[in-house]
């Protein structure tokens, strides 16, 4: 027999070619096999969940607090009134069950079995946070949070009316129109804006199971109003972050443009008007901005309080001296933020008291004024210097932000 001859070696080759193929397919099987059992070990490590509780034998009930109901009434009916009771004296200080409130979503989680045993009551303080009580044993409550994920977004818009008119026009996250005047609130006045002027704007937007759950932060803005630019980008740095414009100076200033939001102007600085009570002509060396009745008013910027109290015809009334130069009065208020009194220290943007109609007014505002070294100054023509730019050291980090999301700016319409 010849051994060496091509159709012997022909069916060599046939013969390690079908075993190769044999061997490839076993090895696919058992692949696949394995594949599919580590898929099955891996759905049986994520039993269904809520509120990071397993629930796979167990029931979830959903609702949603009515008005007038309290705890003991959604609880009445599932577990007894002496747990009821010491939920209120024992655990007031994780969550005072008082502050339930309508409106608010709740769970409560049960047996399968016939007896239908509440084993947890959960109730969502907002759409973040909730609060859980555990009856199994005794009782545990423990506060915690849902997994939020953030997901970058943009947004732009024309203004006709009013910033706040433009979110609503544009069906906009109102949270994200009171974002955008933080950021910038020592620039441009939004009590001033035209026809016309606009914005565009980076922002991580927080989502809960899928649904708009707020505002995480802007990133970077345009706004263009009375005809100029004004741009806006959040940077990390030693002593925390900041926003600063494109050559990294920053956005910040010693004093807010106006002391509450919501208003319009009924009224400014000028050296004679008429007194609407008096019905004397007089200078009104102030500002009234129109709100309603409890409308918060914050100070304008860092210091303490020189005056506060009744001061004739402006009533309820707060001095504050923020510096050898600058103090800021505020008029006409129907009340004080609590704590406060003379002396106090208190910061930029720190509530201070309620937008009222005390002393002489004829209807709610503010009438807020500005003195430097003594003198009254017009509010609305108020410059104020920086804060501190970008470090020095750290230019080339923000310029490299900037060149990432100035494009993402541009791009929107």
């Amino acid at each position: 027999m010849n051994l060496t001859g091509k159709p012997f070696l022909r069916t060599i080759s046939i013969i390690a070619v079908f075993l190769l193929l044999g061997i490839t397919a076993i090895l696919a099987v058992l692949i696949f096999i394995h594949r599919d059992t580590t898929s099955e070990k891996t759905m049986a490590k994520k039993p269904p969940t809520a509120y990071k509780i397993n629930i796979d034998s167990l029931e979830l009930i959903t609702g949603t607090i009515a008005k007038n109901q309290s705890l003991s009434t959604l609880l009445a009916d599932h577990i007894s009134n002496q747990l009821i009771d010491r939920i209120s004296r024992e655990t007031g200080n994780i969550f005072d069950i008082r502050k339930i409130r309508a409106g608010n979503r709740y769970a409560r989680i049960i047996t399968k079995d016939s007896t239908h045993k509440t084993l947890y009551f959960i109730y969502e303080i907002n759409t973040i946070d909730f609060i859980v009580y555990d009856f199994r044993d005794s009782l545990r409550v423990y506060l915690d949070k849902k997994k939020v994920t953030t997901l970058s977004r943009t947004a732009h818009g024309v203004i006709n009316t009013s910033l706040w008119n433009c979110f609503a026009e544009n069906r906009l996250d109102v949270n994200l129109g009171l974002s955008l005047s933080d950021v910038f609130a020592w620039t441009i006045d939004f009590y001033g804006l035209q026809k016309g002027d606009r914005f565009k704007v980076v922002y991580d937007a927080r989502f809960v199971d899928n649904i708009p759950a707020g505002i995480d932060r802007i990133q970077a803005a345009i706004f263009k109003s009375g005809g100029k630019e004004y741009d806006a980008y959040y940077f990390d740095q030693p002593g925390g972050g900041d926003y600063f414009d494109s050559t990294g100076k920053s956005l910040r200033r010693s004093f807010l443009k106006a002391p509450l939001k919501f208003s319009r102007i009924s009224s400014r600085f000028t050296a004679s008007r008429k007194h609407p009570i008096l019905r004397i002509s007089r200078p009104h060396f102030g500002v009234d901005y129109a709100a309603p009745r409890g409308t918060p008013v914050v100070a304008l910027g860092d210091g303490r309080i020189e005056k506060m109290g009744w001061h004739g015809g402006y009533g309820r009334y707060i001095s504050i001296r923020h510096n050898s130069t600058y103090t800021t009065s505020y008029a006409h208020l129907s009340g004080y933020a609590k704590g406060l009194k003379t002396g106090s220290r208190v910061k930029q943007g720190e509530l201070i008291g309620y937008v009222g109609s005390s002393g002489l007014s004829t209807g709610p505002h503010l009438d807020f004024r500005v003195y430097k070294n003594g003198s009254p100054v017009n509010p609305l023509k108020l410059e104020s210097p920086a804060a501190k730019p970008v470090n020095p050291a750290l230019m080339g980090k923000f310029r490299k932000l900037v060149a990432t999301l100035k494009p993402r700016l541009d791009s929107i319409p």
